[in-house]
């Protein structure tokens, strides 16, 4: 099993000048010690208008700086909202494109939807129809860095004409795809489609067992890859801090953990928001309190459940691999056990310090981490070895319907464009001796022609 962190970029108010600066820089210099330390992947996500939660708009930014701070860490796109209400398909291509030869060919392609009114509200996406959108933003945008030429798209939600979209990714054919999934009916989709699933949902690692058992079932029965690969991986989420002893773990990080959680809640579930007055951070704080919460108590009952869970009324929130390497190493077993691929850390999280995040990653890695990387490459092999059949089945099932290049096109420069509409010789003359004086470097000459 690998592991990864995940990126929102929280920031709970109340923020100075400099707030975010330095919680960008920080975050790059957490990510630049896990390469160092044999973590795997970061992933970094796409959010808009989420105050507090998320301030990550644009993650391809962060990702090509993380690139140049780290040398075998995958850098993941965890997601990018593929609706051509937000990004045009082409756009996402070139990005996914460029990122991956800025990092030498470490890109993972994430793609999502989003379901916050904030977000869906704020581009005009209407929310009955948003999967169809991501699904359509998602295809074009395959097509655009793996055809040459693409040859255009005339779809419900995007128009493309043809054109050969630039620079094409390293990885071939193109990086890894996955999609955001937060319920079953995600997972399944993500089997169908032939995506790897990065569960975004806290679950546990026995509720884990059965979206595993889900998603290969489905794979193999009715797989029809959307992509020209199959990324058959699944990928979990949780909250994670360790330290030599449960109470020290608790202390840095179960704050966070709860904070991550109702923050989420708030966006996508109860809350009312006013942009740039609601203060989240007091709202967690205040609720917290009426229902009898505090982190001294949490600290002192030292909570034995290390399941993550969002849970209504339940003031125990979000614990995950919060704890000692022991419990820690615990933990991930099971999700080993159940066949989960990764576990991605969430670290940066509410109030949690950046000294303790740093500190955490260095006894992960000297205490449990090993153990994981030992056994990875072989169950990774034999994994590849026993899905070869199902994902040769499914590739077989993939019908290429991309439409062939419309015969005699081509696409002409706006001033010849107005020359041919005009059928004028003396401009064809003119633009011709343009071209003469240009391939020459006759400077000279291009000026007396444009006067």
């Amino acid at each position: 099993m690998k592991f990864g962190l995940f990126y929102e970029h929280q920031l709970p108010r109340p923020w100075d000048e400099d707030s975010e600066l330095r919680l960008v820089q920080d975050a790059l210099d957490q990510i630049e010690l896990a390469d160092r330390l044999g973590i795997e992947y970061c992933w970094e996500v796409e959010h808009h208008f989420l105050e507090e939660y998320s301030h990550s708009s644009a993650p391809e930014v962060f990702l090509a700086a993380a690139s140049q701070r780290t040398t075998d860490m995958r850098l993941g796109h965890g997601i990018i909202q593929t609706a051509p209400g937000y990004n045009h398909p082409v756009r996402t291509a070139e990005r996914v494109a460029m990122l991956d030869l800025v990092s030498g060919g470490r890109a993972e392609f994430g793609s999502g939807e989003s379901s916050s009114e904030a977000e869906l509200g704020g581009f005009g996406i209407d929310p009955v129809v948003k999967r169809d959108q991501w699904l359509e933003g998602l295809q074009v945008a395959i097509r655009a860095m793996t055809e040459t030429p693409f040859t255009g798209h005339e779809g419900r939600f995007v128009q493309v004409p043809p054109r050969n979209v630039v620079p094409k990714p390293v990885q071939k054919p193109h990086p890894p795809l996955w999609v955001a999934c937060s319920r079953r009916d995600t997972i399944l989709l993500a089997a169908e489609k032939g995506i790897g699933a990065l569960a975004f949902a806290f679950i546990d690692p026995e509720e884990a067992r059965h979206w595993v058992d889900d998603y290969t079932s489905v794979m193999a029965e009715r797989c029809v890859p959307v992509g020209q690969a199959v990324n058959h991986n699944i990928a979990c989420v949780t909250p994670m801090m360790c330290a030599p002893s449960e109470d020290a773990a608790i202390a840095m990080g179960l704050e966070g953990g709860n904070f991550f959680g109702y923050s989420l809640a708030h966006y996508y579930v109860f809350g009312d928001h006013v942009p740039g007055r609601t203060d989240v951070w007091q709202e967690f704080v205040a609720k917290r309190d009426e229902m009898g919460y505090s982190p001294e108590a949490a600290l002192a009952a030292q909570k034995e459940v290390l399941g993550a869970q969002v849970a209504a009324g339940d003031s125990s929130g979000l614990r995950g691999a919060v704890g000692t390497p022991a419990q820690i190493r615990e933990f991930l077993r099971r999700y080993e056990e159940a066949g989960v691929d990764q576990v991605i850390f969430v670290m940066q999280a509410g109030r949690n310090r950046h000294e303790d995040i740093m500190a955490s990653l260095e006894l992960f890695a000297a205490e449990v981490l090993p153990e994981f990387k030992a056994r990875d490459e072989a169950a990774s092999r034999a994994k590849t070895e026993r899905l070869a059949p199902v994902v040769d089945a499914a590739m077989a099932r993939r019908v290429d319907d991309a439409p062939p290049m419309p015969e005699g096109y081509v696409m002409r420069a706006l001033p010849k464009a107005m020359v041919e509409a005009a059928d004028s010789d003396e401009g064809r003359q003119f633009l011709d001796d343009l071209a003469d004086q240009s391939a020459i470097g006759d400077q000279d000459g291009m000026s007396s022609l444009l006067g």
